[in-house]
């Protein structure tokens, strides 16, 4: 009895199985890209990683901020004492209290002595000598009489020196205003004196 032999050998059977290269060349892109995109370089990925999304240094904003303030507030200083008229609050704008301002600076009053006659008044009143302690009460009272008509003499001429610049009917309320300035030490006023002694606003 005959065996019938098979017609398809073993490297037939092997060979029977058929890979589509298009199919293959998909699948290693897939793995290899994942949705398409290029895979991203390492460097890129940790730069990524250390850039923060809000500012870590917490200290060094702080600091910066700080010193934006501390520039600003200089800046304010030094406007305010050079007379700029957007670092001067409410009561030291407009252009009549400039020219109230370069009037006091332009004369010496007596009431920028007051402090400094104080003082010698308050040093002698120390000694137990009951002359000198009536002669220093009568000089304070002689000094704020004469600091008194000193403010009224100066603040009728000032008016009438706003009433021919500015108008008459436009003069504002500076007899205060004026009165405190005069009162102080010329090195203490601020703003600071824009003006020399004798030197008179047109």
């Amino acid at each position: 009895m005959t065996v019938p032999k098979n017609s398809k050998s073993p490297a037939d059977g092997e060979a029977g199985i058929e890979l589509n290269p298009s199919s293959t060349g998909d699948l290693n892109n897939d793995s290899l890209n994942g949705k398409g995109r290029p895979t991203p370089k390492r460097s890129q990925v940790v730069e990524a990683r250390k850039r923060p999304l809000v500012s870590a240094d917490r200290s060094e904003a702080r600091k910066h901020a700080r010193a934006s303030m501390q520039l600003e507030r200089d800046k304010q200083r030094i406007g305010l004492a050079n007379g700029v008229e957007k670092y001067l609050p409410m009561r030291d704008r407009g252009p009549q209290k400039r020219f109230v301002r370069d009037f006091v600076d332009a004369r010496t009053s007596a009431g920028e002595f007051m402090l400094p006659v104080l003082v010698v008044i308050i040093i002698l009143s120390l000694i137990p000598i009951p002359a000198l302690e009536i002669a220093t009460v009568a000089l304070l009272w002689l000094f704020l009489a004469i600091a008194v008509v000193d403010v009224l003499l100066l603040n009728r001429k000032l008016v009438r020196q706003l009433g021919e610049k500015f108008g008459t009917t436009k003069v504002e309320k500076v007899r205060l205003y004026s009165a405190m300035r005069a009162m102080q030490l010329r090195q203490m006023r601020l703003p600071k004196p824009q003006v020399k002694r004798g030197e008179w606003p047109s």
